[in-house]
Formats: structure tokens, C-alpha cells, sequence
């Protein structure tokens, strides 16, 4: 059956619950299937518009998830609503709860050094049944990612995930993709931060009234510039809904 996508800004987003998502790699993982995920933002979604070469990187993945709610609601504003938000924090979580149910194994690439290791810290703290294939900073150099490469081709990782911001993660796993046989690849930004405790998350309250990205901006005000992305986008999706108004 073919999956159900809504297009934003030409960007095809797969239109599924969070619960129903995590279910389905899963799945994929049982079946020794390949896949790529990209957990997209408005941001993502600007740089793809304005880079034909990253934008083919990411239409090439086999899902395309609305990671910020900038996405759902552009959706909405288009007339083609998505189900709800699926992020990538919430997807590794709800992976990293369900592996051990089926002895899956997971490799971690990415984020500063100290984070890797303070990640494989809580990892064994809080989800001492994860079988984990390995891990790797993301500060390395071209001979050494194609090191990295072989070394989880190895490991036969069921789960990898990439967290070296975007569009580095992308880009990764594309360019190295054909190599692999099986494993289920999705690029997690900052992740790794949080589920090492280096950074926390909004609270659920604001995680709930869509302010996660006001509690991003506060506690991480050097990323001030990357929010020029999200008024942009919203002057695309304006327009997006100008021309499908003309069209009718």
C-alpha cells in the first residue's frame, strides 16, 4: 500500500502518528530492511528549497517526518492536515524502549566527544537492555567516516542514528548508503544532547502549547539565526496557499 503524504514547500511528508511511526521502523528492522529517515523542520525544509542538491538528499529518504510543528501547522494552513507531529527525540525514545523486545542492535554516530561518552553513560543507566552495537563522536574526518561506514556494516546495527546536525546527517547517510545491506538510518539532530543530559528539553507544558522551539531559543540563544528559517517559511506556505486559492 502506498504511503499517505502531504506535500509542504514541495516536500513530501509522511502523514503518520508518532506511535503508528515507531511501530512501522520496527517492523522494518524485523524484516531486515534498509530505510532512511529524515526528521524535518521548517528549517530543513528552507535549506532544501534553497539547495537543489540538499533538497535531492532528502527527497531520496523513504520517510520524511514533520519534526517541528511549524510543519503541522503549514500543513494545516495549506489544507492538508497531518496527523501530528513526529519527532526525532520522541521516535529514539520510543525505539530505544522497544529494541530489547527483539534484541535489536543500535549504533550511535555523532555530537561532541564528551557527550558520546556521557551519552553510552546513560544509555547503561537507563536502558541497561539496549544491545549496543557501538558508538563514535561526529567530530571525524573523511578517511575516518568511511572507517566509521565499515565498522557499522560490522556491527550488522539494526538501528543507526546519526546526530551531527543537519544537513552533515544527511548527507552522511546518503552518501553512504548504498554500502549497506540492512539497517534502519535516521538523522536525530540534537538528540544526543538531551538523552545524555548535556541539554535539557522543554517542559511538557510547553512541548504541549507548541513553545518548544521559545524554550530553545531561551536556553540556547546562540542559535538566534537559525529562527530566521521559521518566518521565512511561513511566507512560503502564505504563498503556497495564495497560488492553491488562485487555482480553485
Amino acid at each position: 500500500m502506498e504511503k499517505s503524504t502531504v506535500c509542504v514547500l514541495d516536500i513530501p511528508f509522511y502523514n503518520i502518528s508518532q506511535a503508528a511511526f515507531i511501530e512501522e521502523l520496527l517492523f522494518c528492522a524485523e524484516q531486515g530492511k534498509k530505510k532512511f529517515v529524515v526528521t524535518a523542520n521548517p528549517e530543513i525544509v528552507m535549506n532544501a528549497k534553497a539547495d537543489p542538491h540538499f533538497k535531492q538528499v532528502v527527497t531520496s529518504a523513504d520517510y520524511i517526518v514533520p519534526d517541528g510543528i511549524g510543519i503541522v501547522m503549514a500543513a494545516e494552513k495549506i489544507g492538508t492536515p497531518l496527523k501530528e507531529r513526529v519527532t526525532g527525540f520522541d521516535t529514539l525514545v520510543g525505539i530505544l524502549e522497544k529494541v530489547p523486545e527483539k534484541q535489536f542492535k543500535v549504533y550511535f554516530l555523532g555530537a561532541a566527544p564528551e557527550v558520546s561518552n556521557k551519552l553510552m553513560e546513560k544509555l547503561q543507566t537507563n536502558y541497561p537492555k539496549v544491545m549496543i552495537a557501538g558508538s563514535h563522536h561526529g567530530y571525524f574526518d573523511l578517511e575516518e567516516s568511511e572507517k566509521i561506514a565499515q565498522e557499522i556494516i560490522d556491527t550488522e546495527a539494526d538501528f543507526i542514528f546519526v546526530a551531527l546536525g543537519s544537513p552533515a546527517q544527511e548527507k552522511w547517510i546518503l552518501s553512504h548508503f548504498h554500502r549497506f545491506t540492512k539497517g534502519v538510518f535516521m538523522g536525530v539532530g540534537g538528540c544526543f544532547d538531551v538523552l545524555s543530559g548535556s541539554v535539557k528539553r522543554a517542559p511538557k507544558w510547553m512541548i504541549s502549547w507548541k513553545l518548544e522551539w521559545v524554550y530553545r531559543l531561551i536556553t540556547n540563544p546562540s542559535r538566534w539565526r537559525r529562527f530566521f528559517a521559521i518566518p521565512r517559511f511561513m511566507r512560503e506556505v502564505k504563498k503556497e496557499v495564495r497560488r492553491k486559492e488562485v487555482d480553485k
